[in-house]
């Protein structure tokens, strides 16, 4: 029997008032989210990802009409047998929940994952990236398929940063929000939580820095990176064990921050390879 044939019980929603929508519109919303402690995720590739890496939604949301294709019937078979819930609904109602006026058809809800610092480890990978107070969901999405890149350990969000976990976040990341470990704290919690063991921190500045071009990275080296229009605090800088300059030939002063993060990290990367 094909997984076309088998029956999955799937709950079926017509109408705009139904509390389930209600519920999942709302986790468009950060405070929703962080009460509740789930995430959505749009996309047959996206969630096909998580799937890969091990993470199921535990609702699957989907539109009667929609294209057959056999890694949905893949996503919805994984999903039926973990016990996850399996939703039919309107493209209207979909639109709703996402707030596109085209949605893919099909949403996943996930629990959100631990992003304690004591939950990561550091050996996972040679190149960390540390994004401090970054306010632009699309920076931090690219900061993680940067990560993901450059087989990096995961990406630190450090004080006031966007959420990893909003809709424009995990779209960013194509992906890679699965791929990824994900720390949050603020900077006198990581200082320690990153002196207790091994890495070199290092910064693009113009403070007594360094050409990044061969300058003398080591592993584990986590890679900050300031907010987009104030960049690091100096008293963070003066925390760092490296200061990296990348030339400027042009009129713009600086770089994007998540630019800048990807250049430094593939600087790194030859580096230590």
């Amino acid at each position: 029997m094909s997984q076309n044939d088998r029956a999955w019980e799937r709950r079926e929603i017509t109408g705009f008032s139904n509390p389930t929508v209600k519920y999942l519109r709302n986790l468009r919303e950060k405070k929703h989210r962080k009460r509740e402690g789930k995430f959505l995720a749009e996309g047959l590739r996206l969630l096909t990802d998580a799937r890969e890496c091990g993470k199921l939604p535990e609702t699957l949301v989907m539109t009667g009409k929609r294209d057959a294709h056999p890694l949905l019937d893949e996503l919805e078979a994984a999903v039926a047998d973990a016990g996850g819930e399996i939703i039919e609904t309107t493209p209207n109602i979909l639109t709703k929940i996402t707030g596109k006026d085209n949605p893919q058809a099909v949403v996943g809800v996930f629990a959100e994952f631990d992003t304690s610092l004591v939950s990561l480890d550091r050996s996972q990978g040679p190149i960390w990236m540390v994004a401090q107070a970054l306010r632009d969901p699309g920076n931090l999405g690219t900061m993680l398929r940067t990560c993901d890149a450059v087989g990096a350990g995961g990406l630190i969000l450090i004080d006031d940063c966007a959420d990893p976990f909003s809709m424009e976040a995990v779209r960013a990341s194509m992906g890679a929000v699965f791929t990824q470990q994900i720390g949050r704290s603020t900077w006198d919690e990581f200082l320690p939580w990153l002196r207790s063991g091994s890495g070199q921190l290092v910064a693009a500045s113009l403070r007594d820095a360094v050409d990044y071009r061969g300058a003398p990275y080591s592993a584990p080296c986590f890679i900050l990176v300031g907010n987009e229009s104030r960049g690091l605090p100096e008293a963070y800088e003066d925390e760092c064990d490296l200061r990296v300059t990348m030339p400027m030939k042009g009129r713009a002063d600086s770089l994007n921050a998540a630019v800048a993060g990807a250049v430094l990290a593939y600087e790194v990367l030859a580096k230590l390879d």
